[in-house]
């Protein structure tokens, strides 16, 4: 928390070793959230279930849930596992992503190193994230599972094991969680999001004002009116969303006064890499 800057309020994830630990941290675990565990653990899926009552709530941010995740990483795996081996069998490590609370995620142990420098001692550097955005997070605390941050696990694949495709919902009501803030994932340089059709003409504007600018975008950049710096991501939503945090990192680094960002596709599959950018929007240019 205070390597962060994190709020004391605000939950973390409990990361297991395997999904037999989940009775010792979680009461009442639906039948649903058991087959959610057996498709998609290990992997990145996190689930909201309602905490034993000896959790802590500087786990829970004081809320009567707490969330689970067996990572698929085979370095936090074994992180996992060594942990348990002489903490007891069902013992989980409750963690953040590595980064200043709000600032962007990091994606690389170099990340983490440039984000907390000296105020972490250790970084066990288990190569680049194979996804680049954080889990999906579900709530099977409250009846029919709901989708509470999207993430690679998107609502198409929820729905082949649901049989219908959870609501997404960020309302009143639902438990606080992990990276739900309004305004998170967030560059120091402001950042904008504008359509494709307009984004020449506001790249120009920018020059003719002397402003600065960067573009992420998926498409190639036009011959005139060329900004700055210019990130292209790829085309489809899972390797976009594994770019998405290194890019915003490059580009926040470039020295410009604006980060532009072309707007994305419609479709649910583009449901997590919009839910990052959106919040990422809110809270940049505030550091």
């Amino acid at each position: 928390f205070a390597a962060k800057g994190r709020p004391a309020d605000h939950p973390l994830i409990v990361h297991l070793a395997g999904h037999d630990a989940v009775d010792h941290w979680a009461e009442q675990v639906p039948a649903v959230a058991w087959e959610l565990m057996e498709t998609f653990w290990p992997g990145p899926l996190t689930l909201i279930l309602k905490k034993q009552a000896w959790v802590p709530d500087a786990v829970t941010g004081g809320q009567d849930t707490v969330g689970l995740r067996v990572p698929g990483h085979p370095v936090a795996l074994e992180l996992l596992r060594r942990f348990a081996a002489v903490a007891g069998e069902h013992a989980g490590i409750a963690a953040p992503s590595a980064n200043r609370f709000g600032r962007i995620s990091p994606t690389t142990a170099e990340h983490v190193r440039e984000e907390l420098g000296d105020a972490v001692p250790l970084v066990l550097d288990g190569g680049p994230c194979k996804v680049g955005i954080e889990s999906t997070i579900v709530d099977c605390s409250r009846g029919e599972p709901v989708v509470l941050r999207p993430g690679h696990i998107s609502p198409l694949h929820l729905e082949a094991i649901l049989g219908r495709r959870p609501a997404i919902e960020t309302a009143v009501g639902a438990p606080r969680v992990s990276g739900s803030l309004e305004a998170h994932y967030a560059p120091v340089t402001p950042l904008r999001m504008v359509t494709g059709e307009r984004l020449l003409d506001f790249i120009n504007a920018q020059r003719h004002r002397g402003g600065k600018c960067a573009v992420i975008s998926a498409n190639q950049p036009p011959q005139a009116g060329m900004p700055h710096a210019w990130r292209l991501m790829p085309a489809d939503p899972v390797g976009y969303a594994h770019d998405l945090y290194a890019a915003l990192r490059d580009m926040d680094h470039a020295g410009v006064d604006l980060i532009v960002v072309e707007a994305l596709p419609e479709g649910a599959e583009w449901a997590a890499v919009a839910d990052r950018l959106r919040r990422a929007v809110a809270g940049a240019g505030q550091g």
